[in-house]
């Protein structure tokens, strides 16, 4: 949510935020007017109420019939004060579930237009020429076979499709890419958390995930719940209604859990493999920061996802995300796409997102300095993806005889092994 005094002083800008996004423009006004409404009754209920305490000071003091008046007077401000009270109540309601619809505001030097509008701002590594190696590269699923790390049929027996078992060295290479992640991170000073998978309505709408995304979100149904599509959401709401001290910002930490998505428009797309599933592991960076501080800590986010990816030895490009493929709570996403040799192109691995004080504003969660107390900003972004990190390792450094070599960085956390070689 944006800041009200923002959207009343410079309705403009919102507007163009608006438009770039492909969104309603007209919400805009909408708000403006709810917001006037809003104020209004506010003020109407404050002057009746100031009007009945004054009412009841005379009573205390009046005799006889000057009483009597007095008393049918405050009879009837206290219906007009009930009937303001209700007004002000549904304005307030009308303004904040239309608030609850407008996205936060893009970045100025964000790129315009759409999905495919985004801008590669640089490419690291080179792919290999698996021709000029003598051998054509087999894809995750075949080597996920050969070396009994991925079971992608019973996954589709037991649970559906997009829902698959690592096995043996796959479990082996998923954890020591969590625990690869989450010691990078303490190295950077963050807290490593595991917060619960399972959240109320107020921390998952609180992040902007039951707008565009609700249909991506999976409900418990009774229970009130939603299991989370990225641990962005239980950090986001740890602090929810807290004051924090200026001086501890940033709070930084590092969420390893399980990420639950619907993927309820992506029928038809990467419907073999475990690169679109229903169901994956995850560690997911987050700051409550200073505002001031929030685009350089935007740019540190990036620079720590890349160092992981640097240390994985994969070729990978970075790209500044249009702005009209912005989540709701984002500013501004940069994302990193890893090659996937495979299919001959770049696939996104991890994002970061700076949300500025979108998500703070919702969930109340601000900070005490000098001059009084106000929002945070929150950012966040991915450290490693589990299931897409698997296929990015196997396919780059497969060999040609089947065997995936160990990039340098992981293999301590895999119990120092160099190569994973195939079943026989």
């Amino acid at each position: 949510m944006i800041d009200p005094k923002l959207l009343r002083e410079d309705p403009d800008r919102v507007r163009a935020s608006q438009r770039r996004r492909g969104a309603s423009v007209d919400l805009v006004d909408q708000l403006l007017a709810a917001d006037e409404r809003r104020r209004s009754s506010i003020a109407s209920f404050e002057q009746v109420r100031s009007e009945q305490k004054s009412l009841g000071k005379q009573v205390a003091r009046a005799q006889g019939e000057d009483k009597q008046a007095l008393l049918a007077r405050t009879r009837e401000l206290s219906a007009q004060v009930k009937t303001a009270e209700a007004e002000q109540t549904e304005a307030e309601r009308e303004f904040q579930q239309l608030m609850l619809g407008l996205d936060n505001l893009v970045e100025e030097d964000a790129p315009p237009g759409g999905e495919d509008d985004y801008v590669v701002l640089e490419e690291t590594g080179t792919p290999r020429d698996f021709a000029a190696e003598g051998f054509e590269p087999r894809d995750h699923i075949e080597l996920g076979q050969l070396l009994a790390a991925i079971d992608i049929e019973r996954g589709a027996k037991v649970s559906g499709a997009r829902f698959y078992y690592l096995t043996g060295v796959g479990a082996l290479l998923e954890m020591a890419l969590i625990n690869m992640a989450v010691d990078q991170a303490l190295t950077w000073g963050f807290t490593p958390m595991i917060p619960p998978s399972l959240v109320k309505p107020r921390a998952m709408e609180g992040t902007g995930y039951l707008g565009q995304a609700a249909d991506d979100v999976y409900r418990v149904e009774g229970d009130d719940l939603y299991l989370v599509g990225t641990s962005e959401v239980p950090l986001a709401a740890y602090h929810m209604d807290e004051i924090l001290d200026a001086d501890a910002l940033p709070l930084r930490y590092a969420g390893s859990s399980p990420a639950f998505r619907r993927e309820a428009g992506s029928y038809g797309k990467d419907t073999r493999g475990i690169i679109r599933v229903h169901w994956f592991d995850k560690v997911e960076m987050f700051s409550f920061c200073h505002p001031d501080q929030a685009r350089e800590e935007h740019q540190r986010f990036l620079a720590w996802e890349r160092e992981f990816w640097d240390r994985l030895e994969i070729p990978y490009r970075v790209i500044d995300t249009a702005a009209g493929d912005l989540g709701a709570s984002a500013a501004r996403k940069y994302d990193i796409e890893a090659w996937i040799p495979t299919q001959g192109r770049y696939r996104e691995v991890t994002s970061t997102s700076n949300c500025t004080e979108f998500q703070s504003r919702r969930l109340g969660v601000r900070f005490r300095d000098a001059g009084g107390v106000r929002p945070v900003a929150t950012l966040n972004g991915t450290l490693v993806a589990v299931a897409r990190a698997i296929v990015a390792v196997l396919e780059n450094h497969q060999q040609a005889d089947g065997s995936v070599r160990v990039p340098k960085a992981l293999q301590p956390f895999l119990g120092g092994r160099a190569l994973l070689e195939p079943r026989t």
